[in-house]
């Protein structure tokens, strides 16, 4: 045990003289990461709310055609601008962007509104402009509102209770909280905690074996009277302890930022308090070992410095992966899912924030899951380093 102790000091001291293991691990993951995530989702909803507010300029193809369906958009709040358009023309203009929407009143509106049967409208738009998106569902509410309205005067015309019209009527009742909502927005804050958290202990875990092989320090420490794997698990743990600081400043940050972005407006609210931080953490701590251990056994199967960073940077894609599946595929917490290490992790973080709480049973299986993964993968670290070819 003393072996072993003595060298995680020697390894966490030696790594804070390290000035681009510290830059990593303590400021660019966990202070960066949060602060670009919290800007760009406050920048996302400072543009959404501009975006609902902003007055929208509508260009009318033949609007002479329904005056009465131009004055209603313009009491409404839309700009329409008269232009000379035929199909082709319009397509252009919008592929082009003279013009976010092109409204174009076909030739026998007039006709099939005085008749009675479906009179058309066109409305030109790009699909592929997200800038577009909002603009083209406010108008299209606007027009299926008219008509609505015309609907609704026909039936009264004729004598008709307009209500016959609506035989079913929906009633959407949102049993959502604020603190469920805002996971709608916070849905890659998990991925990015379990990132940096990985990435904390990087630097520390590929010189390990990779840099002590190249300065020649490796098998003089191998010379040591002290058995190998204690060696390995010394430095293992140093990896640790640098994640576990990244990972508690990496949800510090994001408690403090997260309080800035202004979800408050859209009616949520961000429970990421001292608590729940608190949470958080524990949450991932099984994880630690196992992604300090799996670092160092790619580390040492690899013949360089250089070469186990490239190998490394796509480990660390791996255990991201399943948080991506379970974002596609709409993944729910059920007890065999929680035997995934990172999935259950993201899974608690998401209950966390959603304010729910946490079935132990879930709870006991993400953590026994995650420390038997660790075990395993400290023993095959230990095994690795009894081996001769270690040395290259």
């Amino acid at each position: 045990m003393r072996a072993l102790l003595t060298v995680f000091a020697k390894e966490f001291r030696e790594n804070l003289r390290e000035r681009r293991t510290l830059i990593s691990a303590l400021v660019l993951g966990p202070l960066l990461g949060p602060l670009l995530f919290a800007g760009g989702l406050s920048l996302r909803i400072e543009r959404g709310a501009a975006e609902s507010d902003r007055p929208i300029t509508l260009a009318v193809a033949h609007g002479e055609r329904a005056p009465n369906l131009l004055s209603f958009l313009r009491e409404h709040g839309i700009e329409v601008r008269p232009v000379d358009y035929d199909a082709a023309a319009a397509r252009a203009a919008v592929r082009a962007h003279r013009h976010e929407l092109v409204l174009a009143v076909s030739e026998d509106f007039a006709a099939r509104l005085e008749g009675g049967t479906p009179a058309p409208v066109l409305l030109y738009a790009d699909s592929s402009d997200p800038s577009v998106s909002g603009a083209r569902a406010r108008v299209t509410a606007l027009i299926e509102q008219y008509a609505s309205l015309l609907a609704r005067l026909r039936a009264l015309a004729r004598g008709i209770d307009p209500l016959t019209l609506t035989p079913v009527a929906i009633q959407d009742i949102d049993v959502s909280t604020p603190s469920g909502r805002s996971v709608l927005a916070l849905g890659t804050l998990s991925y990015l905690v379990l990132l940096t958290m990985l990435m904390g202990g990087m630097y520390l875990a590929i010189d390990a074996t990779a840099g002590e092989r190249e300065r020649g320090s490796l098998e003089p420490l191998l010379t040591v009277p002290v058995r190998r794997e204690l060696l390995i698990f010394g430095k293992i743990l140093a990896a640790c302890a640098y994640m576990t600081l990244s990972l508690a400043l990496t949800v510090a940050a994001f408690a403090v930022m997260l309080r800035f972005t202004g979800l408050e407006r859209f009616g949520m609210s961000v429970n990421f308090g001292p608590g729940v931080a608190l949470a958080v953490v524990l949450c991932c701590l099984p994880l630690v070992p196992a992604g300090a251990a799996l670092m160092t056994i790619v580390a040492a199967s690899t013949r360089s410095y250089r070469e186990a960073q490239t190998y490394i940077a796509l480990v660390l894609i791996v255990p991201t992966l399943p948080l991506a599946f379970a974002g596609v595929m709409g993944l729910r917490p059920r007890l065999g899912l929680m035997a995934v290490p990172s999935l259950s992790q993201h899974f608690l973080i998401t209950s966390l924030l959603r304010d729910e709480p946490v079935a132990p049973a879930y709870l006991a299986l993400s953590v026994g899951a995650t420390l038997a993964l660790a075990a395993l993968l400290l023993a095959i670290a230990g095994r690795l380093y009894r081996r001769e070819a270690l040395l290259g």
